[in-house]
């Protein structure tokens, strides 16, 4: 893997310091504007673009996203590899507020999102039975191990729709799911990724015990911003260390999820549809 290191996340990560040729990138997609411009530049001998995932300044809540747009916008700039920093309700009592999780499954409960880029004359089913790169999350593992204490490898990321946090009744149900964490924007993202045949990631930093926990106080506003001030500069570092360990060893199929997946007979594909699709889906038609 040898091209541009992706990183969608919060709004202060794109102030990175030791990036170097730093330029604001707008990409325009078929699926409209992304979420923000990408910051783009050189660290450690890697390219790297950030895109604020809620817009500067947390504009767009999590229904808003054009997630689309946004993985289609790092497609177009070159990238191959995706990691998404995302801040989590823990589910589970070994999983503390201020831990970091890097998942491998998600469960998609969100219920508004346009979810694939197949549609309007082009039908495509990509195997998704293990959602995360292998290669990718274990250099981010390896990456915040080096960072911080206390990191869990693997756990089952649930999506919800939001912008509400849980009743207490959901977050009893999503326990006995055996869930290990949830959160609001990493599906379709993390769906979208795998077909643009983009490796994709996930550091979920733990902000609370959603409204479950006996003894911690409900989820709220506050308290995530709080955690996620002290682990703006963890990120940062973990971000730098993933750079370092780049490119991949390229054992992953991450890039060829697309190659028996079109179920739609090429000379059918409409020509607004072949046009719309022809970067992700150019090279098998």
């Amino acid at each position: 893997m040898a091209g541009i290191f992706g990183v969608i996340g919060g709004s202060g990560l794109y102030e990175m310091e030791g990036m170097r040729n730093v330029r604001q990138v707008v990409v325009r997609t078929p699926f409209g504007a992304p979420s923000d411009a990408l910051t783009v530049g050189e660290i450690e001998g890697r390219t790297l673009a950030f895109l604020p995932r809620h817009g500067r300044g947390h504009r767009l809540s999590p229904s808003q996203i054009n997630y689309r747009a946004n993985v289609y916008a790092m497609k177009k700039i070159g990238a191959d590899a995706i990691l998404s920093i995302s801040a989590v309700g823990s589910m589970k009592e070994r999983i503390r507020p201020g831990d970091i999780v890097v998942v491998d499954q998600f469960y998609d409960q969100t219920k508004f999102r346009p979810n694939t880029f197949f549609s309007d004359g082009v039908a495509g089913h990509i195997s998704f039975a293990d959602p995360v790169c292998p290669d990718l999350a274990g250099a981010v593992y390896a990456a915040a191990r080096k960072v911080v204490k206390r990191v869990h490898r693997g756990g089952t990321y649930l999506c919800m729709e939001g912008p509400a946090f849980s009743t207490r009744a959901e977050s009893e149900i999503h326990r006995k799911w055996g869930v290990d964490v949830i959160g609001m924007t990493n599906m379709p993202e993390a769906k979208l990724a795998r077909e643009a045949e983009i490796c994709y990631a996930t550091l979920a930093l733990a902000t609370d015990y959603d409204c479950w926990h006996a003894v911690q106080e409900d989820v709220s506003v506050e308290a995530i911003l709080d955690v996620l001030r002290r682990n703006v500069e963890n990120s940062k570092k973990i971000v730098l260390e993933v750079a370092r360990r780049l490119p991949l060893p390229g054992g992953c199929r991450c890039g060829e999820a697309l190659e028996h997946a079109i179920i739609t007979d090429g000379k059918r594909i409409p020509p607004s549809a072949r046009k719309r699709l022809s970067l992700l889906i150019g090279k098998y038609l």
